[in-house]
């Protein structure tokens, strides 16, 4: 790999439109080449919905909107315009359109919830709704593109069935991923010599991020307190926070709703030189009338085209880099017209907000007196390319279109999970955020690093430092500290198997603890 220019998705409730319609609310996109043993030639790509999935919340849990349509898109060439595209439709459907019955005093009535009796497989009598879904191979334009069936590799179906949630060991006694594993398919992809894997499931949430403080005006020292081997720089500061799972939001807590699908790489790459874009997006129908007497299969008509209102590349960009009043406009939009939102990443106002909130407390802290504290190199060439280009000689596409999207090289080698780093480029693992996404990495702290300038200091490249030209030491004064919200990541701490998220936290009993 030449490095003649050398290197260098998540969205909780982030937009006011989106946040009223969770099912539909993408937080997550994930896309790294497969560490799993024996699959190196595929890629992985993991978008997740429905943020902040209490465990044990029945008696409906967390199903997929029916009206929506979920899409995993990809660009080979570089337009910023989506080649291959992985449609996702749900339905949900009551046994006999009753669900599950009881006679009740000689009357043979519906029960109020989804089962009764522990739960085994896909179909299983117990269950009184089920969740199916197909997936839709389309090339070219998602909407005009050719469209093609992904049909599972063993007898050929097109419907495939998502797991009940996880609602506890009675329900589902013989573990939940046990169960959840049947739910994991083979699948054959129009064009592709090799199958793939497809599920679509419950997972244990795992974006390490301490979001409370940090939305309460960054209510902690949002430095490295202490000597931690993975997040710390040998400088402690005085106050700062230290890494503990104590300041986890999510981690162990929650749960989310996963599309994952596992393709053989040489699918995806096309004619590019290959890098892939990766985004993903739910869109609604575009009319809605509510029905006076709603009935379980129609609670209300749907018509006119699919408008998006959700999106989500590269994590944290609707969170903190687009103003408030183009959230909506943000998850409406496509790659190729990012152009007008740029200047929320050349002249970005979150290092704005840190420096008005910490300068004045660092100062009289360290006894500095620093005139500001966020990177003055307008317009901020070293976010164009982690945000909008990718990195030249890394994970540039073979033409280069400013656009968001999470890019993916994948030529570069993968790296074994025992091997990862947390911190991905920047801590010599090219095969981590922002070169794609993996689980561990730990997206908040490095997107927060990168932000405070840390690109414009030489990074370590295959051992040795580089200087990536973006910009100089002297426009970032805090470029060098190590900011951390003290949510740490590990990748040691799910499993290394697709879909690589945990089995989702289980709804009873209470205290518990991720596995």
């Amino acid at each position: 790999m030449s490095m003649a220019s050398p290197v260098g998705a998540s969205s909780h409730r982030e937009a006011p439109n989106v946040a009223k319609m969770p099912k539909v609310d993408n937080t997550d996109v994930y896309a790294f080449r497969s560490y799993e043993t024996g699959r190196d030639g595929f890629t992985t790509i993991i978008a997740n919905f429905q943020p902040g999935e209490n465990p044990g919340d029945g008696p409906n849990y967390y199903t997929m909107d029916p009206d929506a349509l979920y899409e995993i898109h990809i660009d080979n060439t570089g337009d910023a315009k989506e080649d291959i595209n992985f449609q996702f439709k749900f339905n949900n459907v009551l046994k006999n359109d009753k669900g599950k019955t009881l006679n009740v005093g000689g009357k043979d009535l519906p029960i109020a919830l989804r089962h009764i009796g522990p739960i085994a497989a896909a179909g299983d009598a117990n269950l009184g709704e089920d969740e199916n879904y197909t997936v839709t191979l389309v090339t070219g334009d998602a909407r005009s593109g050719t469209r093609a069936a992904i049909v599972n590799a063993t007898g050929g179906s097109s419907t495939f069935v998502k797991p009940m949630d996880n609602a506890g060991n009675k329900s589902i006694p013989g573990g939940y991923e046990t169960y959840a594993r049947k739910f994991m398919y083979s699948v054959n992809i129009p064009g592709c010599s090799t199958a793939g894997r497809v599920f679509v499931g419950q997972r244990a949430e795992y974006f390490a991020v301490n979001l409370g403080p940090v939305f309460d005006l960054v209510n902690l020292v949002p430095i490295e307190g202490d000597n931690d081997p993975v997040y710390g720089n040998g400088t402690p500061f005085p106050g700062g926070i230290t890494q503990s799972q104590d300041n986890q939001e999510l981690i162990g807590k929650k749960n989310v709703t996963s599309i994952a699908i596992e393709v053989p790489t040489a699918c995806l790459t096309g004619a590019g030189n290959g890098v892939i874009g990766v985004w993903s997006t739910a869109s609604l129908p575009q009319a809605r009338l509510l029905r006076t007497a709603p009935t379980f299969a129609s609670p209300a008509l749907q018509g006119g085209a699919y408008v998006q209102v959700s999106r989500l590349g590269m994590p944290l960009v609707n969170e903190v880099v687009i103003g408030l009043p183009q959230k909506d406009l943000f998850n409406a939009s496509v790659p190729s017209g990012d152009a007008a939102l740029a200047d929320y990443v050349t002249n970005p106002t979150f290092p704005a907000i840190l420096d008005a909130l910490f300068r004045a407390p660092v100062n009289a802290t360290l006894g500095t007196t620093f005139t500001n504290l966020a990177p003055t190199n307008f317009p901020r060439q070293d976010l164009v390319a982690t945000f909008l280009t990718g990195f030249a000689g890394v994970n540039q596409l073979k033409t280069v279109t400013p656009s968001e999207m999470l890019r993916l090289n994948t030529a570069v080698p993968v790296t074994p999970q025992a091997a990862q780093k947390t911190l991905g480029v920047v801590a010599d693992d090219l095969a981590g955020f922002p070169n794609g996404r993996r689980p561990g990495d730990d997206v908040v702290d490095i997107v927060l690093r990168v932000a405070m300038g840390r690109l414009c200091y030489p990074i370590p490249v295959g051992g040795k430092q580089t200087d990536l030209g973006l910009c100089k030491p002297a426009d970032a004064p805090t470029g060098q500290v190590a900011f951390t919200d003290g949510a740490p990541s590990n990748a040691a701490n799910i499993q290394a198997v697709f879909p690589y998220l945990n089995p989702p936290l289980r709804g009873a009993p209470r205290p518990q603890t991720q596995p």
